[in-house]
């Protein structure tokens, strides 16, 4: 039988090679993309957690992804570091805009006190300096590289004001572009106000048993664990669980499309073959297992190409364009799994009519 697959096959090469690319488009849709959604979800996650602090004071629905809610005073900040096991205390205002430019769609700045901001988390200016007029800011290494920017030049932000680039920071935190929070405030005209503080505790202290005498001396807030907010970047992606699930879908619907097609067509031409096997004695499962294994081969060609394409495609792209790719071992399994399904069951229909060919038929009329 293997004999047999393998010269079927051959023969129809040009069909056969369509049917290995469909089923190979398939995985690359579903490898590709949801190691690019991964990647750069992920390198959300690795820039929060960028913060030093260990706890992030917030007004309810200030800490939404996408929220430019400036709605917590920074008179808490004050009160904060009044507290027990608090060693330090920042505001940071946060506003996000759709771009079509940015990536998913939306740009992030963070307005805050450049030097105690950075002392907290780590951060230094690498060129330039720190903004201070309202009509500065500072980009971090990646941000200048993607924008092809250069220290003087001018971005448009907040839909039509110009601001010059004075500096670069690193490493990333939060938000690739920062202002002081005076600007972000003078722009957003909330005075006094910020998006959340973060907190950092004295050294040896209980930062959870910290949260809680916060929570318990400010109520009505709300405080979160920093740990607690990186965990699932995904998670405050609008969409993108969707996203992903209608990707895979396609993935599916391609690989099975291709296979059944390319196996309905051949079928119609290998019908004096298939009449001649039937009439030497070969049974209705010969012929759908001869058929599925054809199939069974195409996926497993198909998903062979489609891996080889798609981390060949990753690595060009993250040199080039410098995107994250993380591919999760569980969708290179399901990719596996739904290209092998597709291929099976894109050729199951095929199978089963040429099974059902009647040779007497077949050698009158052909």
């Amino acid at each position: 039988m293997l004999e047999l697959i393998f010269a079927n096959l051959r023969v129809r090469f040009f069909r056969t090679l369509i049917s290995v690319i469909g089923v190979a488009l398939g995985v690359v849709l579903i490898v590709l993309f949801t190691g690019l959604a991964k990647g750069m979800t992920e390198d959300m996650a690795k820039r929060s957690a960028n913060w030093k602090a260990e706890i992030v004071f917030a007004r309810p629905g200030g800490m939404e992804f996408g929220s430019s809610n400036m709605n917590v005073s920074t008179a808490y900040v004050s009160r904060l570091e009044a507290i027990e096991g608090v060693a330090a205390a920042v505001p940071v205002g946060r506003y996000i805009s759709a771009d079509p430019k940015a990536r998913w769609g939306l740009l992030q700045l963070d307005g805050v006190d450049w030097e105690p901001f950075a002392k907290m988390n780590g951060m230094s200016i690498t060129q330039g300096r720190a903004p201070q007029a309202n009509d500065e800011v500072i980009l971090d290494e990646r941000q200048i590289r993607n924008d092809k920017a250069k220290l003087g030049d001018e971005i448009t932000l907040f839909g039509n004001k110009q601001f010059k680039i004075v500096g670069v920071f690193e490493p990333p935190s939060g938000s690739r572009i920062k202002m002081s929070l005076a600007a972000m405030q003078s722009v957003l005209e909330e005075t006094d106000k910020c998006t959340y503080i973060l907190v950092k505790v004295k050294d040896g202290a209980d930062v959870p048993a910290v949260a809680a005498r916060i929570n318990e001396q400010l109520p009505g807030n709300k405080v979160n664990l920093t740990s607690d907010l990186i965990i699932d970047a995904k998670e405050r992606v609008p969409g993108l669980n969707t996203f992903l699930r209608v990707l895979v879908g396609l993935g599916a619907f391609v690989s099975i499309v291709f296979v059944l097609l390319s196996m309905y067509t051949t079928i119609t031409e290998r019908r004096k073959e298939i009449g001649i096997l039937k009439s030497l004695g070969a049974s209705r499962t010969f012929i759908v297992t001869t058929i599925e294994g054809e199939a069974l081969l195409i996926g497993i060609a198909g998903i062979v190409i489609g891996f080889i394409t798609a981390f060949g495609a990753s690595a060009a792209i993250s040199h080039f364009a410098e995107l994250q790719f993380d591919f999760s071992p569980v969708w290179v399994i399901s990719a596996i799994v739904i290209a092998i399904f597709g291929s099976l069951f894109g050729a199951l229909y095929p199978a089963l009519r040429a099974s059902g060919i009647d040779p007497v038929e077949v050698m009158v009329n052909e």
